[in-house]
């Protein structure tokens, strides 16, 4: 029998999560590395550059790769002759590691996780509940696999009651493009094939806590069915042009994992799930001898990457903008941002929408006329930073306030990661105002270029009220312009057809 201490299984979640919030794990920073050598599309090639160059720099700040600090996600087989030394649950004891994990002052995780999903969606502050999956195993020790998965990946996960006649790489490529760039691409898709429902999206979600190791399958060859989908799946989702951050180019996702098992003979159950640019998971084994040990990585495994401006790259003075200026930007152009913006999320612009409804003023210090919104909630900043990591967030769930937010505030323009709906585009054309884009996953680099910070409104939300922000050179690409030309429609498509004509 081994003796699994309370205190052992919390100090490891704490430390595990700690971990994993700034340090990738190597293998994917090696594919991502691979993919930076092999891209063609500048654009696409700048965006994982930042990437990149934000994992190191996280890795050596030991700060948040990304400000979407996760929900997290535990695996744990425990072995049958593990006996337990402790007076709570196991639920209980991975959730106050959460916490203790979110909470630790030298290194703050934003807590993102609200309860009463259907209703107040209350922040439960300590980022608690852990969503846990548990297995009686062979064995004598406790093994953890442990994920923080970011919203923006989670929320494109897809599931299909396929019949068993259907085609299961047609059904990727039939909905990767219907994800959109909301999962921060280049990243992995986890993939789960039969049981029910529920168990193919349990078994996608476990397999993206696999090693990224296609480029060995490819060397070796498929063995079985999974390996060959593996391939199919890699070669199709790669040839969609997609490319980072939706930008288009010849890299898409990094890796993808299969997982099955047996299922009803009229069934056909898969599920996909992707994992972003901000992959962290890690495995540890509780064996009773102690709280799991974790050894930092080498650094000199990440590559010697610095972010260099063209001279096309243009500087920009947000105090002193007009549309005149907006008008002069194209889409695709690279532009570094300089002086005061606001920032706004889901709630905020519930709460906008709730006072203009109702004619009353917006709050003292929200004034929107002649000036940029950034869809972000960063972390809280430690010692001397004004802010904790603070990349965009998901730009298409603020698109049904856009319209209001063009027509009744005097808003320029808008900062965020991934597309906007159609509706969307042709509101800012009518508008003549811009959409520019953030590089999603590369959060600590972004909030370098974040000098000042102050919340101006809506205190009670935390990471979700207004803040103003004033910046120095913070890099965005121009993704929908004043006359509504969209990158993340050209970029991809283009893309596509030079794939093609490569092959």
């Amino acid at each position: 029998m081994t003796l699994i201490r309370k205190q052992d299984v919390i100090d490891s979640i704490a430390d595990a999560l700690q971990f994993i919030s700034y340090y990738h794990p190597t293998d994917f920073v090696q594919a991502m590395s691979k993919a930076y050598e092999k891209e063609q599309n500048p654009a696409a090639k700048d965006a994982i550059a930042q990437i990149l160059i934000n994992s190191r720099m996280s890795a050596e700040g030991h700060r948040p790769i990304c400000q979407d600090t996760g929900i997290v996600t535990v695996f744990v087989k425990v072995g049958m002759q593990v006996q337990w030394d402790c007076d709570q649950p196991l639920q209980e004891m991975i959730d106050e590691g959460v916490a203790k994990a979110y909470l630790n002052l030298a290194n703050p995780l934003r807590q993102s996780i609200v309860a009463d999903p259907a209703g107040a969606r209350t922040n439960t502050r300590n980022n608690a509940p852990a969503v846990v999956h548990t297995e009686l195993v062979r064995g004598d020790k406790v093994t953890v696999s442990i994920a923080a998965k970011g919203g923006g990946s989670e929320n494109k996960s897809k599931l299909a009651m396929l019949n068993p006649s259907d085609d299961i790489v047609k059904w990727v490529e039939k909905v990767l493009p219907t994800m959109g760039a909301g999962w921060c691409p280049p990243g992995i898709l986890g993939i789960g094939i039969g049981g029910t429902a529920e168990k193919a999206a349990v078994m996608a979600k476990e397999a993206l806590m696999g090693h990224c190791d296609i480029h060995e399958l490819q060397a070796r060859g498929a063995t079985t069915t999974d390996e060959q989908l593996r391939l199919d799946i890699y070669e199709c989702a790669n040839k969609s042009g997609i490319g980072a951050q939706g930008l288009g180019g010849l890299t898409t996702v990094l890796d993808v994992k299969v997982k099955s098992c047996p299922t009803h003979a009229a069934s056909k159950p898969v599920a996909l799930i992707p994992n972003c640019a901000a992959t962290r998971h890690i495995d540890f084994t509780l064996d009773g001898s102690g709280p799991a040990q974790f050894i930092p990585p080498d650094l000199d495994l990440w590559p010697a990457i610095t972010q260099s401006n063209s001279e096309s790259t243009k500087r920009v003075d947000l105090d002193q903008i007009t549309k005149e200026e907006i008008a002069s930007w194209q889409v695709g152009d690279t532009l570094l941002l300089n002086g005061k913006i606001l920032t706004g999320r889901d709630a905020a612009h519930k709460r906008i929408k709730e006072l203009l409804d109702a004619d009353q003023p917006l709050p003292d210090g929200v004034d929107f006329n002649g000036r940029f919104i950034y869809y972000v909630g960063p972390v809280d900043a430690v010692g001397d930073e004004a802010v904790g990591p603070a990349g965009p967030t998901t730009s298409t769930r603020m698109d049904g306030f856009t319209d209001m937010m063009l027509d009744k505030t005097g808003l320029l323009g808008m900062i965020g990661k991934a597309e906007r709906g159609p509706e969307t585009v042709e509101s800012i054309r009518q508008h003549r105002a811009v959409y520019l884009m953030a590089v999603g996953g590369a959060a600590y680099l972004v909030a370098k270029a974040i000098k000042k910070s102050r919340v101006v409104a809506f205190e009670d939300l935390g990471m979700e009220a207004i803040y103003e922000f004033e910046v120095k050179d913070m890099p965005v690409t121009v993704a929908v312009d004043s006359l509504g030309q969209n990158v993340h429609q050209q970029g991809p498509a283009l893309w596509k057809v030079k794939i093609a004509e490569m092959s």
